[in-house]
């Protein structure tokens, strides 16, 4: 491929940059609360499986409410949906930081997670739409914020919380407000309404075999993901500054592979095998951690080598998501990403309650188990994800059989 037509991340109109910042932003809410997690337990007399539930309020919310954010980002326009989506996370953010119980917390987490569902979704589209460079440029800086966001959320999290558990959720209604500012100035055209999308589309849309495929995986796929980022905070035993470090050190692993790995891998190996390597090296991953979980260091390991696979898997699988079908771009995002989000709610209560049930190993376990299932849905499903791979040569064929049990 010459250099003329490879895509151009860096080289992007100003208001992907302005959309690109306030999904780092949008990103840090997830990791943000990582650290301050045994402070709130502590703080609000919770018990750990209810302070798990700061990540299931926010993911069922965020999964449930993504199914309809294309219906309403096609009658307001993309920059009405994006701005009211910020203005929510601010609020609810800003009801967080002021609560004084943790039921309280719980419920303004889910107000948040609505808020994220509008602005997530739409900003994915928007850069899709808007980025020089083609899908792939846009996916790539997509998945940077990401990276970048889920990196940063857990560092200031853990700066914050040193102050008061308060102060991340403040940290982050300031910060969207600031996002909803260079929006606001910087983001032309966006109400330009599309043709209205029917309130059912991301349903039906699930029925396409190939998105269905992929939202199926992405399901098991976010239980092991949300496992490691939900799960271990507890069992590391540290200081809301030493999970900060950990988190941050996993979050830029996952950006440093989804910008720069996932595409040199991508370039030589098919969509669909790169997603079956790297979904066996994350359960095995998972699999360690459950075995050395006895020592903090490991599992900081584990952690952080987790966070490299993560990376490439998320670029993977939203270039796969985009190129899979002839559905809108919009469509396709808000069904994929309501699927993907509502496995991740799974995770979080589910390990705490396996972890009191049995111990700290099962529920590292249950998320590889989890993923390998992930892997059987892409293997069975390969004929009906023809178009994923139909930009990558396998220069590996043998090896591919062998791994994926294709040979004969």
């Amino acid at each position: 491929m010459s250099s003329e037509s490879q895509p151009s991340l860096w080289r992007q109109p100003m208001q992907v940059w302005a959309v690109a910042f306030a999904s780092v932003v949008a990103f840090m809410g997830i990791g943000l609360v990582d650290p301050i997690l045994p402070a709130i337990a502590n703080s609000l007399q919770a018990t750990p499986v209810q302070t798990e539930l700061l990540f299931t309020s926010y993911l069922v919310v965020t999964g449930l409410a993504m199914f309809f954010t294309s219906w309403v980002s096609s009658r307001l326009g993309a920059k009405k949906t994006l701005l009211i989506g910020l203005a929510v996370i601010v609020a609810f953010a800003l009801a967080c930081a002021l609560s004084t119980s943790v039921d309280a917390v719980i419920g303004f987490r889910g107000g948040w997670g609505l808020g994220n569902a509008l602005f997530i979704s739409t900003a994915l589209a928007t850069i899709v739409g808007a980025a020089a460079g083609g899908s792939e440029a846009a996916i790539m800086l997509y998945e940077a914020a990401l990276g970048i966001g889920i990196a940063v959320g857990p560092l200031l999290g853990g700066l914050l919380g040193t102050w008061s558990w308060r102060g991340p959720f403040f940290g982050v209604a300031i910060l969207m407000a600031v996002a909803f500012v260079a929006i606001t100035v910087l983001l032309k055209g966006g109400d330009r309404h599309p043709h209205p999308v029917k309130l059912s589309a991301p349903f039906r849309a699930l029925a396409d075999p190939a998105l269905g495929r992929l939202a199926a995986a992405a399901v098991f796929y976010n239980i092991g993901f949300f496992t490691l980022l939900a799960f271990s905070p507890f069992i590391l035993g540290f200081a809301e500054m030493g999970i900060g470090l950990t988190f941050f050190g996993w979050g830029l692993g996952l950006a440093i592979t989804s910008v720069w790995v996932a595409p040199m891998l991508l370039r030589r190996f098919k969509r669909s095998t790169v997603l079956i390597w790297m979904f066996v090296l994350l359960a095995l991953d998972l699999i360690a951690a459950g075995l050395v979980v006895a020592s903090p260091a490991a599992v900081v390991v584990a952690i952080i080598v987790g966070g490299l696979v993560l990376g490439v898997i998320n670029t993977t699988l939203t270039e796969a998501v985009m190129e899979a079908t002839d559905l809108p771009r919009s469509v396709a995002s808000s069904s994929y990403s309501a699927v993907r989000f509502l496995g991740g709610a799974i995770a979080p209560p589910l390990a705490a309650a396996l972890w009191h049930a049995f111990n700290a190993s099962i529920p590292f376990w249950v998320g590889a188990l989890s993923v390998l299932i992930a892997v059987v849905i892409i293997l069975t499903g390969r004929r009906h994800l023809f178009r994923i791979d139909q930009r990558g040569v396998d220069e590996l064929e043998e090896v591919e059989a062998v791994f994926v049990g294709d040979a004969n």
